[in-house]
């Protein structure tokens, strides 16, 4: 009677035939706090764990979309020149890019929240139907601020199909398998983002830059379909509570505000305009000071905040992500500076594009090998070390074996180790973070690992090229103020590199050693903050990864 009675607390009591003390609570059952997981929000929204070929089902539905996307992604980089010649403006050509890294920054961060609300199949519909828009605006634009916002708005479906197929596989594979998934979702990527060069120039010089655009809308319509149809409409964390009254709407207008302001700065200092600009510091500033604003709001007014502020100070969850972001700073770097180094040492801009093929080879070993040791081993802070080292390693590589004399091969390799590198560190920290919080919490921290990424493209490119063009201009002048017509050749030479060949032969060494000391001057950079990547990923922590989604 009295175990049935008598327990007005709700737990069970002990009696003749149980322990009279609870069993302790494992490591594995702690959040990193030390506190016990809560069950009740730690299941997987898969209730059960899912079969192979439901697996493959699902998630290469999804990735069809993510492969397009890839490829839409570098797309703009064969297509720029046809694009701006038909708008006639040169001007804003950077523009394009910029949208839509723009656009895939300012609702990453929220599709973490809204997905736990609506659904992830919900998500990745919007996703699909946004890209999807975006890039039919881009076929049919008709002056180029209409393409500007076409890019725009594939940015922001493109970056919720990136963020939530990746919740998605959370969701549906145990930790100690998450690696190698997100390995083989990597390489497809890779695939996606190699190809899509050659795919806009292959169907300009067929068809016209417009199809580019336009071949890729059936074939994300049947992305959308796929989804709709294979992924369940589960939501991770169901309440009663009407969902529109669980939006943080103004939390969510204040980060895209501070993210869009913040990017505009980066994205116009130093290459559109100069940083001491009105315009530039203002930017910026104004995205600085809405910064504890935003913090107030997530932390005392919003009852679901779109991020959770302590949850981005938590040990790994901050490790992992600013490693992410430091990694990725590095990674653009040496996708744009990597040709022009070949260019000084006599290719052409065809030949130089070739450095690129091994760090996409590498990215694709690298993600599947790291993957895989991780599933074998069940451990990730001593490999995660050990790739931040190498990749430092390379980086150095870069700096002191880049010259216009002197052997290519340590450059291949350099880029090759530096894209395993890469790779295996985004499989590692993703791995760690999911690991370090509640499965309720997953999401979130996924979506603010992808909005540093994506941060430190931006901030990668922009301090990449505030100091180039100032080690190139200081070597120009260093080289060329005492002969005719300096300032008037100078300008030349920092606008188009194509311009060193109109120089005397005897003036063509001079400009290419400028050239060259303005390379090493950002590899330089690249070392500082490959150095500051191997850091901060040293304060992830170790965290066990389970073989199956019930001890998740």
């Amino acid at each position: 009677m009295l175990d049935t009675v008598g327990n007005t607390s709700g737990q069970n009591l002990p009696t003749e035939r149980t322990p009279l003390l609870n069993p302790p609570v494992r490591e594995r059952e702690c959040n990193e706090n030390g506190n016990p997981r809560n069950d009740t929000h730690s299941k997987t929204p898969f209730r059960e764990e899912a079969p192979f070929s439901r697996r493959i089902i699902i998630l290469g539905s999804i990735w069809i979309g993510c492969f397009l996307n890839a490829i839409d992604s570098t797309i703009v980089a064969s297509l720029a020149g046809p694009i701006s010649n038909d708008f006639s403006s040169f001007k804003l050509l950077s523009w394009l890019a910029t949208a839509f890294m723009i656009g895939q920054t300012a609702l990453t961060p929220l599709s973490g929240r809204l997905t736990d609300i609506f659904g992830r199949r919900a998500g990745l519909v919007f996703s699909n139907v946004a890209f999807g828009v975006g890039t039919l605006i881009c076929g049919l634009a008709t002056n180029v601020w209409m393409m500007i916002l076409g890019r725009a708005i594939a940015g922001m479906g493109g970056g919720g199909l990136n963020s939530i197929s990746t919740f998605i596989a959370t969701d549906l594979i145990p930790l100690r398998q998450r690696g190698l998934w997100q390995g083989a979702s990597n390489l497809l990527w890779g695939v996606g983002a190699g190809l899509g060069g050659f795919y806009g120039g292959w169907i300009h010089d067929t068809l016209g830059w417009r199809w580019a655009f336009l071949i890729q809308v059936p074939l994300i319509f049947i992305s959308m379909v796929l989804v709709m149809l294979t992924v369940p409409a589960i939501q991770s964390d169901p309440t009663d509570k009407p969902k529109l009254k669980r939006i943080d709407f103004l939390g969510s207008s204040i980060l895209i505000t501070i993210l869009v302001l913040f990017l505009l700065g980066l994205a116009m200092g130093g290459n559109l305009l100069p940083w001491s600009h009105p315009i530039v510091f203002t930017s910026i500033a104004c995205a600085l000071a809405l910064l504890p604003l935003f913090v107030y709001v997530e932390t005392r007014v919003a009852s679901e905040p779109i991020i959770s502020i302590p949850l981005l100070l938590n040990r790994t969850v901050a490790s992992a992500c600013l490693t992410n972001m430091f990694d990725t700073m590095v990674e653009y770097v040496l996708h744009f500076y990597g040709p022009i180094f070949f260019q000084t040492r006599g290719f052409s801009a065809t030949q130089s594009g070739t450095i690129l093929i091994p760090q996409a080879i590498g990215v694709a070993f690298g993600s599947l090998i790291t993957g895989y040791t991780m599933r074998v081993m069940g451990r990730y802070w001593w490999l995660n070390i050990t790739l931040e080292t190498v990749k430092l390693g390379s980086a150095a590589v870069l700096l002191f074996c880049s010259s216009r004399a002197g052997p290519i091969w340590p450059i291949y390799v350099a880029y090759f180790v530096a894209g395993y590198c890469y790779a295996g560190m985004l499989t590692t920290a993703l791995v760690a973070l999911v690991a370090a919080v509640d499965h309720k919490d997953q999401a979130l921290v996924t979506s603010a690992s992808y909005t540093f990424r994506f941060m430190g493209s931006a901030l990668g490119v922009s301090l990449s090229s505030s100091i180039f063009h100032n080690v190139l201009s200081s070597e120009l002048w260093h080289r060329f103020h005492g002969r005719p017509d300096a300032k008037t050749i100078i300008d030349a030479l920092r606008s188009k590199m194509e311009n060193i060949q109109k120089l005397p032969e005897k003036w063509i060494a001079d400009a290419l050693d400028s050239y060259m000391s303005a390379v090493t001057g950002v590899w330089a950079v690249v070392v500082v903050i490959s150095v500051l990547g191997l850091v901060t990923c040293m304060f992830m922590r170790e965290h066990q990864l389970h073989s199956t989604l019930r001890d998740k």
